[in-house]
């Protein structure tokens, strides 16, 4: 108690209150155990749904469809071949219907750099083999259960393109000494084609579409012609056109195009490798003035194209297209069709070009592709053996000089009644020749 006017306040002493009781912590229930026979039923179940979505990966994988049996990583070098044989015989023979013509791998020798041949690859079915070409025993093997669409070669590999349904599209690299697989890559490349390697660049043909890839990664380089997806429109130089017979050389290949709204064939030279893929990089492209034109060869500089009625070889610069040169040839009508997959049926040596017309087997000069001589009655192209060139014919092979056609001599050979074209290659003392799906081998 206070008198009035007293400056003494009353204060209240909170420490005068009752102590507030703490309220109660909610009791944490017990750990749950993961022992119960629910759990156990729970990681059961998650166990077996992995393994069953394993299994069907693995069952519907590639992997599972591909056998791939390797064999040693080196293998003795073929001998040297100094004179013609005075005779051949079969050795072996193996079915070989992804093959156009005889594949045989060139393997880098260490010492020297230099390149010969080492192995014989048959692709069949699914199943690509490499094969000692002296006998013909498997060296190696590549199977899947897709079919193949062809089998050939580049940079020391078999190349095997499969299909995988409407299309050709699982292009796989093998080593062409061991068979272990490579570089693999998917692509859109049409039925019927052929592989084609300019040196570094791998070139499928067809007669609407043709990609090309890149040397050891085999990535794609270029899309010619009617693209089934278009990212880029109008980037393709003519839409439309039908594509014939394809040469190819080192950074370039020329083809025989048919447009709607040209007048005549048009022969046009292609870079493989352009800044982008899909905007096609060309050369030269002209008119032949000639419809069911075929192209014989393309060089460095020049480019040569086989036209009917009347039959000659005309020469173009590779470069800016202007006509070089004009030579007849006595080349029947029925022979200009285009080959099959596309490729001229021609070889090259140093100082020639052989084309094969169907018919007849004509010899160019290299450097002028101007046509030297013909040799009659043949049935392909041919190859060269101890230095002189060899074509096939009815009875067996005629020996040619390179540069005169003078005839050496013929060597027989028995085909067994096969009549049809035959296209030829060696490794080493090993005449090779594709008849039909079958390849046989000679010594």
């Amino acid at each position: 108690m206070s008198s009035t006017g007293s400056d003494v306040t009353d204060i209240e002493d909170v420490l005068d209150e009752p102590a507030r009781e703490p309220e109660p912590v909610e009791e944490r229930p017990p750990a749950r155990s993961w022992r119960t026979r629910a759990d156990f039923i729970a990681v059961a179940l998650i166990a077996v749904v992995s393994v069953v979505a394993a299994v069907l990966t693995w069952a519907f994988s590639d992997a599972r469809a591909t056998t791939s049996v390797t064999g040693p990583s080196s293998w003795d070098p073929l001998p040297e071949v100094a004179a013609l044989p005075p005779s051949l015989a079969e050795v072996w023979r193996a079915k070989s219907g992804a093959t156009l013509s005889p594949v045989v791998v060139q393997t880098a020798v260490k010492e020297t750099g230099e390149e010969k041949p080492s192995t014989a690859v048959t692709g069949d079915g699914g199943e690509v083999n490499g094969r000692d070409p002296l006998t013909g025993d498997v060296r190696w093997t590549y199977k899947r259960d897709l079919p193949l669409c062809v089998v050939s070669t580049g940079w020391g590999r078999a190349m095997a393109l499969y299909s995988k349904g409407t299309n050709c599209s699982e292009l796989t690299s093998l080593d062409g000494v061991t068979g272990e697989r490579r570089a693999q890559r998917n692509g859109d490349a049409e039925p019927g084609t052929a592989l084609l390697n300019e040196g570094s660049h791998l070139i499928t043909t067809g007669s609407k579409y043709m990609e090309v890839y890149r040397r050891d990664d085999l990535v794609k380089s270029l899309e010619y012609g009617s693209l089934r997806a278009i990212v880029n429109p109008n980037k393709q130089p003519r839409v439309g056109c039908a594509y014939g017979s394809v040469a190819v050389t080192s950074g370039k290949f020329a083809m025989i195009e048919r447009c709607p709204d040209d007048p005549s064939d048009r022969i046009s030279v292609i870079k493989p490798n352009p800044d982008k893929s899909d905007e096609p990089k060309v050369i030269s492209s002209v008119l032949t003035g000639a419809k069911n034109a075929q192209v014989v060869a393309v060089t460095e500089k020049l480019v040569a194209v086989a036209v009917p009625n009347p039959s000659r070889i005309v020469v173009f610069d590779a470069e800016s297209g202007t006509q070089v040169s004009e030579a007849p040839i006595d080349v029947p009508a029925a022979d200009f069709v285009d080959p099959p997959g596309h490729v001229s049926r021609a070889f090259a040596t140093k100082t020639n070009v052989f084309w094969f017309s169907g018919s007849k087997t004509i010899a160019l000069a290299h450097d002028t592709l101007a046509p030297l001589w013909t040799a009659e009655g043949t049935l392909g192209a041919g190859t060269t053996l101890a230095g002189r060139a060899i074509i096939p014919v009815k009875d067996g092979l005629r020996v040619y000089e390179q540069a005169t056609g003078e005839l050496v001599g013929t060597i027989r050979v028995n085909r067994d009644g096969h009549t049809g074209p035959v296209q030829l290659a060696t490794a080493g003392p090993v005449v090779l020749e594709q008849r039909g799906e079958t390849l046989v081998a000679l010594r």
